[in-house]
């Protein structure tokens, strides 16, 4: 490969992701929820709640304090978005169902998992979605029978299948229950093919994360949509990504040509993040980028925590300069604990904690414990401003 001719400084890389996940200038807010999505191609999913659902914080990140239930309505109404295997159980635009056809076709060539349906089960499964669709696991008769798969119940089993093969779609999520409905009446009949062959599904989506990462090395690209670093090296020339070289980044990188094509600029946001957020989906990107150690904490066991259960990092002034494990005691935000990287980061926490309570519901915020007593006393003075 020749060798690239842009060359980026450290500061520029971090301003162009920051920019390419909309973290950077001005919210589109005409665009919305549903801009966000289409701008960052997957939001995670995830059950875990403390302030809010991931999706809905990853939202709040980038517009700000809007309803909840608007942000919930806007991803899921009017069939603008699905449900599929991305990074990880992601919300997908819908523009995108065509690029996943090499997943479904992976899934549907696959053993079953050692686990065998009853005859019929599969078939009925489908024919009542046909007659009496969109509905929940419950609905089809029960999620959980105290059988095999993760306790799943055949007709869960069935369900969960058919949605990895494409028959079947998940079109929301109610009451944190997948709803499912039959691919040929959800999806647009535009787009509802499996045309693409698998090398152009990947190139697509290589062009894709590379957009909404602005700049990234091979396993940062990726890891977005979860590719292997063979199919990335399958398609990455014909991809439009361009090569560049980045200071400090040992390994190659390429960055969206309309990226580098203007300067990354504007106002920075200063706001807590999820851990599931896109912008630090991949540590060793985070750490080379940010200088910044993240690392989801609510599987380790209680006394091996450092940071907390759902430690949130705070951006501010384009840069990670710190994280608070967050919990709600009725109309109180409490900061179980805050590591803060200075002094000077103790007035955006302060700040981002204030917006976060009054987006969430709570009118008051306590410090529980910080990394000094005289940083849990500034902190306390700095909401109290």
């Amino acid at each position: 490969m020749p060798l690239p001719a842009v060359e980026l400084s450290a500061d520029e890389a971090r301003r162009i992701a920051l920019r390419a996940q909309g973290l950077l200038g001005a919210a589109d807010r005409r665009g919305g929820v549903r801009g966000v999505l289409r701008h960052l191609g997957a939001v995670q999913l995830d059950t875990i709640s403390v302030l809010a659902r991931s999706h809905e914080l990853v939202a709040y990140a980038r517009l700000g304090a809007i309803g909840r239930t608007p942000v919930e309505e806007a991803y899921w109404s009017g069939g603008h978005a699905f449900e599929y295997w991305s990074h990880a159980a992601c919300i997908l635009p819908v523009e995108e169902w065509p690029h996943f056809a090499f997943r479904r076709r992976a899934y549907r060539s696959r053993p079953h998992w050692g686990h065998e349906l009853p005859d019929g089960v599969y078939e009925q499964v489908i024919k009542q979605l046909r007659a009496e669709g969109p509905l929940t696991a419950t609905d089809l008769g029960g999620a959980k029978n105290k059988g095999e798969w993760w306790d799943w119940s055949a007709s869960k089993v069935a369900v969960e299948r058919a949605l990895m093969y494409g028959e079947v779609v998940c079109t929301e999520r109610r009451g944190w229950k997948r709803v499912y409905d039959l691919a040929e009446r959800a999806i647009p009949d535009a787009l509802l093919h499996d045309d693409l062959d698998d090398a152009e599904c990947v190139r697509r989506l290589v062009r894709l994360a590379g957009q909404s990462l602005g700049v990234g090395t091979r396993a940062d690209i990726a890891d977005y949509h979860r590719l292997k670093g063979e199919q990335f090296d399958a398609v990455v020339a014909d991809s439009g990504l361009v090569p560049v070289t980045v200071e400090g980044w040992s390994k190659p990188a390429w960055a969206d040509p309309e990226a580098l094509a203007t300067v990354a600029r504007g106002r920075h946001r200063t706001t807590l993040l999820s851990p599931f957020d896109s912008l630090v989906w991949e540590r060793a990107r985070t750490e080379r980028i940010f200088g910044f150690t993240h690392r989801l904490e609510a599987y380790v066991p209680k006394p091996k925590r450092i940071h907390g259960y759902f430690a949130m990092p705070l951006l501010s002034g384009g840069k990670l300069i710190g994280r608070v494990d967050p919990a709600r005691e009725g109309r109180t935000l409490v900061a179980r604990q805050v590591s803060l990287a200075s002094p000077k980061a103790v007035r955006p926490m302060a700040q981002a904690l204030l917006e976060a309570a009054a987006w969430v519901g709570c009118d008051a915020v306590r410090i529980e414990r910080a990394g000094s007593p005289q940083e849990a006393a500034a902190l306390t003075a700095a909401l109290a401003i």
